[in-house]
């Protein structure tokens, strides 16, 4: 089957590798519209089930990203006012950089064909194909051109936010919330490697007009933040990758949903086909378990239609949970002005429960592991949770480069 991904980002990249493993005579295309070794973003997070369905679907590219992920533990929280408080669990983080080298390379030693600035008036070229994997993001062009089909519905969130780095690197996840004289402000932020985090401001659309940044450039806007984040950013700078091309990076977090996922030989693959709201750093999660549902499909033998038929169906069933949690978690955000007057401990306990579906005992459990010691209970029982599913699958699969 000749097979071209449009999109070099994780989905399109994973899904060749997959297909490619599953029948070596596949002959794949990944078109990517930037230059080779460009991307923007900083790092993504991850948890333990994306690393048992990596190991399970490849070792070799398995172990190459978990060997590459910084591992963070607990999630801290720290609000204008309050105490700094805490919320159990772990977790993984990569630059976005590296986890496409990662895949790149593999795709690459496995034969796949990966094309660098594949645009051509604004759109890709595309090679004779059996099947077209459109996985060029939220924004899809590809998908686009067959608007209708597709039925694409967007929903534009109503809090502002931007997408910075910064070489301040946090110990482990933090949420930072900060009162101004224009309202409440606050950073998603978390480690990725060893001189870099990932730090997402957001806030409401009055805040973010009243501090002005709906009118300063970049860098400005970027001081005027770091003002805002000083005792939490140690002397370090804030850092917009977007400043080069103009703009400031500032967006309304868009919610795409798709009526159909196929249409003929195309396929919709990640962004493409749904988004689910960064509060749950499950984006790059589910593009790559997309990319295993499509090859699944594939490899079952079937006829193109029914393959994706069967691709879109189980993905829409996994995919519906997650996506209620996620709009449960952008509505509490939008809200976040209306819990700050709260109590230290039941401000993180509303931030970690805004799902609104945790028993009574999860809020026992988190008012009881405040303090030092028991905080060091529940670490250390996560990390020996931790050390034996990593022991698990490194024997379940053995040892690979």
């Amino acid at each position: 089957m000749r097979i071209t991904c449009v999109g070099g980002g994780p989905a399109g990249l994973y899904f060749a590798v997959l297909a490619k493993l599953a029948d070596p005579g596949h002959q794949i295309t990944v078109l990517e519209r930037n230059p080779e070794g460009v991307t923007y973003g900083w790092g993504v997070v991850f948890w333990d089930d994306l690393l048992d369905d990596l190991f399970r679907y490849d070792p070799v590219s398995a172990r190459r990203i978990w060997e590459a992920a910084y591992k963070w533990d607990e999630y801290e929280v720290r609000c204008t006012g309050k105490d700094v408080t805490h919320l159990p669990g772990y977790g993984y983080s990569l630059g976005r950089h590296r986890l496409l080298d990662i895949l790149s390379e593999r795709a690459a030693e496995l034969g796949v064909d990966l094309r660098y600035q594949t645009e051509s008036a604004g759109r890709p070229v595309l090679p004779p194909a059996d099947l077209v994997v459109a996985c060029d993001g939220a924004g899809s062009r590809l998908r686009d051109q067959a608007a209708e089909h597709f039925g694409a519905e967007v929903e534009t969130g109503r809090n502002k936010y931007i997408w910075l780095g910064t070489p301040r690197v946090f110990r482990t996840f933090t949420f930072g919330f900060e009162r101004t004289h224009a309202g409440w402000i606050w950073y998603h932020a978390y480690p990725f490697s060893r001189d870099a985090s990932t730090f997402i401001v957001e806030c409401t659309p009055e805040t973010w007009t009243a501090l002005q940044l709906d009118r300063l450039d970049a860098a400005t806007g970027c001081a005027r933040l770091q003002n805002i984040f000083a005792k939490h950013l140690a002397g370090q700078p804030l850092i917009d990758h977007r400043a080069t091309s103009g703009g400031t990076g500032w967006m309304n977090f868009r919610r795409v949903t798709n009526r159909r996922w196929d249409h003929g030989v195309v396929a919709l693959l990640g962004d493409a086909a749904h988004t689910t709201h960064f509060a749950i750093g499950s984006g790059t999660k589910l593009a790559m378990q997309d990319a295993m549902a499509l090859s699944d499909a594939l490899a079952a033998g079937e006829d193109l239609p029914v393959a994706l038929e069967r691709y879109e169906h189980r993905r829409r069933s996994a995919l519906a949970p997650l996506q209620r949690a996620a709009l449960a978690s952008s509505t509490w955000f939008e809200r976040m002005p209306s819990y700050a007057d709260l109590p230290a401990k039941q401000f993180s306990y509303a931030l970690s429960n805004r799902r609104g579906d945790y028993p009574l005992w999860r809020y026992v459990l988190h008012v009881t592991t405040q303090t030092a010691v028991t905080r060091a209970m529940l670490r250390g029982a996560l990390a020996t949770r931790r050390r034996h599913r990593a022991r698990r699958r490194l024997s379940e699969r053995g040892t690979y480069g």
